[in-house]
């Protein structure tokens, strides 16, 4: 069995993507720190607690195992916090990412998978957003995922190191056994923060804005399931590790959807009244977000499988209803 190194493992992507490789017949061995993900959720493959930067550690983990590709889910997310405290950001997803890159090619390990993030783009100039699409991040967690592309670039060309970068759009559902969800301290994503509210656990969603120039006046974005990104992310390994040449990817269905749509579609499911109310607009939240998979599909062949929103919902309803504390439940 590979074994494939999976940095932020605890995470609620890389939770998933460790069940989808164990799945697929490869071993996963999850390093976290647990600052941001939970042990609970490393169902598949060993846990080694630590960070992506202690060198001594890396160094222990690529010479004890014989590491046929790492994968990164390690960065923080939240777009919010990064404007606020950008040293954490920079540090972190910048700064750590150079130093688990530079254990790999110490220890000759050449094959890369990062999370990356549809924030590279900025404003959007034209949707769906293509990967030829310019790239002016509004904020340090899109520049700091912009700057890991870059570090790639450079790595690859002096050190021989084979990446793919995987630029998703809004990672939203959960498992479809049930066995794994999302649960973010605190939570910002629109999906769970309304299946919260449905649960009793909120007020009201709060709705950030009313009046742009989409269908209903709300921001439209682009869901991927959680089980489409992980196939996505498997798609990625195998071909590096059977010879693609790597490069830039968009993970998304091509298909926005709005806030409202997500409440409506929300209230169907659960069968709850989901009180929201308009609130001003966030500063830098574009009208519409909708990312290509074209490239994706036609070059690793992907096929998403559940791209529709009710089932995205239904599944993450499945989870919160199940865990409403989280792993915590």
């Amino acid at each position: 069995m590979k074994k494939i190194l999976v940095v932020g493992g605890a995470g609620y992507i890389g939770s998933h993507m460790c069940k989808k490789l164990s799945e697929s017949g490869y071993l996963p061995i999850v390093l976290d720190d647990l600052s941001r993900g939970h042990a609970q959720a490393v169902k598949w493959g060993s846990l080694v607690k630590g960070n992506m930067d202690d060198k001594e550690l890396l160094s222990q983990l690529f010479t004890d195992n014989r590491i046929s590709a790492v994968m990164h889910f390690a960065a923080y997310i939240n777009v919010g916090e990064s404007v606020t405290d950008p040293v954490l950001y920079y540090r972190n997803n910048v700064g750590s990412t150079v130093t688990l890159l530079k254990g790999m090619i110490d220890h000759g390990v050449k094959n890369f998978i990062f999370s990356s993030t549809a924030a590279v783009y900025g404003e959007p100039l034209d949707n769906p957003i293509f990967e030829t699409h310019q790239c002016v991040p509004v904020n340090p967690y899109g520049r700091s995922k912009l700057m890991v592309e870059a570090v790639l670039k450079d790595f690859s060309e002096a050190y021989g190191l084979n990446y793919i970068s995987l630029r998703y759009f809004n990672a939203a559902g959960a498992d479809p056994d049930g066995e794994i969800g999302e649960d973010h301290d605190p939570e910002t994503h629109i999906i769970p923060l309304v299946l919260k509210t449905a649960l009793g656990q909120r007020k009201q969603v709060n709705v950030f804005g009313d009046d742009y120039p989409t269908r209903d006046g709300t921001c439209v974005r682009d869901y991927i399931h959680i089980y489409d990104l992980a196939s996505a992310h498997l798609l990625a390994l195998e071909g590096l590790l059977n010879g693609l040449s790597g490069g830039k990817y968009n993970l998304g269905n091509g298909v926005g959807y709005t806030v409202k749509e997500i409440i409506d579609v929300s209230q169907n499911v659960t069968g709850e009244m989901i009180p929201s109310k308009v609130v001003s607009r966030r500063p830098g939240d574009p009208a519409t977000l909708i990312g290509s998979g074209d490239k994706a599909i036609k070059e690793l062949g992907w096929k998403p499988r559940f791209a529709d929103l009710e089932t995205i919902i239904e599944t993450a309803w499945g989870w919160h209803k199940k865990h409403p504390e989280g792993y915590n439940t």
